[in-house]
């Protein structure tokens, strides 16, 4: 099983707790971004692309206590930029296991090695370590050579010495199918908890334009890649999110499951689209304007958005609120997916046709956004 049960149990209550008490709208896991600094440079990042004064700054251990009891989502993952580079990371690490949250602690594991001393293994804590794909695909992704070969070596340190660990990757229009179903063999034999997989989201800064995925791409892409798989294959996801990206379950987006909050306050409206700053979590979920996100909402920016940080909460919602997907879950744990034959599949690369992106300040469309300037009183 790739999430422990305790994890898992936490996770349900927590949900049910909120259906029972009437509440529509839940954050089920904290974005925390301690900093926006990184030690890699990657095509498809559009987080690191800020000025120098602002890559300097770091949230202090008090103001990310405080988020945390702001928001009060079980899990909190600390994104970056690079953590490790947060001179106090490990007391924020270890302030969290203290309040029992459980974290994911996501690096590019250049620096997870040198630092596991700085680290206790607790239930409540999982390095994600993100790999792209196999050597050659990963060192692309990041822009530097060797860069594989450190993650790998960093895994292998931190099973070996109790610690969680599981694997992030995104995935762009270049993906091999078969390449990487050999790579999730590799990570398997590594000995991490499970995997986890996203399609790219198309950041506007993000250096390298051309490969992200649009909706019908995505869902052959994964359809070929997650329709037969291997038995000891362990996903960190939930079942019903890994149908959505092969387009065999529908869900629409939840922008509020993941809140963020890093060094300007609470980003509007998600993770990945900034639309402004609020000062407090209250103010996040009072003032957004939720109807206009999602990919049912015309919002272009959405439209071939599929990312985990807004669908795995609604995948989450759909399992524990309704007796479809909790029966659906069921099953897909038990059995798996169906079986899907070769000739499906090849029918899949001939519908796999690429649409233009309508660019997102379109005079047709009704949505027109301007990123917010960026300053510390945002």
């Amino acid at each position: 099983m790739a999430v422990p049960v305790s994890q898992m149990w936490t996770v349900a209550t927590y949900v049910l707790k909120q259906r029972l008490r009437g509440v529509e709208r839940y954050p089920l896991v904290l974005m925390l971004e301690p900093l926006f600094r990184c030690n890699l440079e990657c095509a498809g990042c559009g987080k690191i692309q800020y000025p120098a004064n602002i890559l300097k700054q770091n949230l202090s251990p008090e103001q990310c206590f405080q988020a945390v009891e702001e928001c009060g989502a079980p899990m909190v993952s600390i994104p970056g930029g690079e953590p490790l580079l947060h001179p106090q990371i490990h007391e924020i690490v270890e302030g969290l296991v203290a309040r029992r949250k459980y974290i994911y602690l996501c690096t590019n594991a250049i620096l997870l090695e040198k630092h596991l001393d700085r680290f206790k293994p607790s239930k409540y804590l999982t390095f994600s370590i993100h790999l792209d794909g196999p050597k050659a695909e990963h060192d692309k992704a990041v822009c530097r050579e060797g860069i594989y070969e450190i993650a790998v070596k960093a895994i292998e340190a931190a099973v070996k010495r109790g610690f969680r660990v599981t694997t992030n990757s995104t995935l762009f229009n270049d993906a091999d199918p078969e390449t990487y179903r050999r790579f999730f063999d590799t990570l398997m034999g590594l000995g991490v908890e499970g995997m986890m997989v996203s399609p790219g989201y198309p950041y506007e800064k993000a250096p390298d334009q051309e490969h992200f995925l649009h909706r019908n791409e995505t869902h052959s892409l994964f359809r070929r890649i997650l329709s037969n798989p291997k038995r000891g294959w362990r996903f960190n996801q939930s079942p019903l999110f890994l149908e959505f990206l092969k387009g065999n379950w529908d869900l629409e987006c939840t922008p509020w499951g993941n809140p963020t909050y890093n060094v300007f306050g609470w980003q509007k409206p998600c993770y990945l689209m900034q639309e402004g700053y609020a000062q407090s979590f209250d103010e996040l979920m009072s003032s957004t304007e939720w109807n206009c996100y999602g990919h049912k909402s015309g919002n272009p920016k959405c439209t071939d958005c599929m990312v985990h940080s807004g669908y795995e909460p609604s995948a989450v919602t759909a399992t524990f609120a309704s007796w479809k997907g909790f029966l659906k879950t069921a099953l897909l744990t038990m059995f798996g997916p169906n079986k899907v034959s070769a000739e499906e599949l090849a029918k899949d690369e001939v519908r796999n046709t690429r649409p233009t992106r309508l660019p997102i300040n379109s005079e047709d469309s009704q949505f027109e956004f301007e990123l917010p300037v960026v300053n510390s009183k945002s």
